[in-house]
């Protein structure tokens, strides 16, 4: 019973007039998270049966569309549930988790683009040595340490912020993100200095590790063989996109949580929506179109499933 007392919980107010529009948003949010795991699925299921794409840079594209796996039923479960009850509440420590796991998966997103870039750089630069550098050995280290990074680095801010006394108890969010911050009765300088390193850390350093990597393969690309411009834009265009495009949204969500109180709730929620919704769905229609081997096992498998 005491345990049952101690439970704090937190409303989330992000959903406009959920009792009108209900069933409009369940079934947005049902059909974006369907498409979202069909998408990524098929691609990583592609590159898992065929040995052609057992190579470091497909491993890499299938661990990044897992990872969008994760971070979508990190949200969307949650999401389809406060559609469907009466009051769109959390308990504090699951919002805490979910705030980890939004913000670590996210992180993991740029670990693996930094990867991803590190790849097309070494085959560019160094073709004859790229068997030896990227063995199979070194694509599970950087695997592993591109989901572990981020989710050691969130782990102290997440402690940090179960240890604060909490003054308000709603949020207009529809999911936990930095907008927790707003609950604690006293604003606490040293999350706000370890929420910074965080970010210089997890997000910022491998932002500007793939700007330089980039930079320098689009340098020595274009002064290059046509045969050699046109590889690389195959193999490194759609990474680029990815990135852009995940930049993009991050910084997107940064603005929406700062300036949140001077927006009204309708355009918070299609902002926040946008942000949750656009890379894990458009990641597989980027890769399973630009990336020409995976394009044309695509093909093969709509083709066949056609035919049956």
């Amino acid at each position: 019973m005491d345990e049952e007392l101690n439970v704090t919980y937190i409303t989330l107010g992000g959903l406009v007039e959920v009792h009108k529009y209900r069933y409009l948003y369940f079934t947005i949010i049902f059909i974006a998270y369907v498409l979202i795991i069909c998408g990524n699925t098929t691609i990583v299921y592609l590159i898992w049966i065929h040995q052609n794409l057992h190579e470091p840079m497909y491993i890499f594209i299938a661990a990044l569309l897992i990872n969008s796996i994760l971070y979508s039923t990190n949200i969307y479960p949650k999401l389809l549930i406060d559609i469907l009850s009466e009051k769109q509440i959390i308990s504090y420590q699951a919002c805490l988790c979910q705030y980890y796991m939004f913000y670590s998966l996210g992180g993991s997103e740029f670990s693996l683009l930094s990867a991803m870039a590190y790849d097309r750089y070494v085959s560019i630069f160094k073709p004859l040595q790229y068997p030896t550098i990227m063995r199979k050995t070194t694509v599970c280290i950087i695997l592993a340490l591109a989901w572990l990074f981020p989710a050691c680095h969130l782990l102290a801010t997440v402690i940090m912020n179960a240890n604060q006394k909490l003054c308000h108890f709603t949020l207009r969010v529809i999911l936990c993100n930095n907008s927790i911050y707003k609950l604690h009765c006293v604003s606490s300088r040293a999350i706000s200095i370890f929420g910074v390193i965080s970010l210089l850390n997890v997000v910022l350093l491998p932002v500007l590790f793939i700007i330089f990597t980039y930079t320098k393969i689009f340098i020595i690309t274009y002064r290059s063989s046509k045969e050699v411009r046109k590889k690389a834009a195959e193999t490194c265009l759609p990474h680029l996109l990815v990135v852009i495009n995940y930049s993009l949204l991050s910084t997107y969500n940064v603005i929406i949580v700062r300036l949140e109180s001077d927006i009204p709730t309708v355009a918070l929620l299609i902002m926040t929506l946008q942000g949750v919704i656009y890379n894990p769905l458009f990641n597989p229609i980027i890769y399973g179109l630009k990336m020409r081997e995976i394009s044309k096992h695509l093909k093969r498998l709509l083709n066949r499933d056609t035919m049956n």
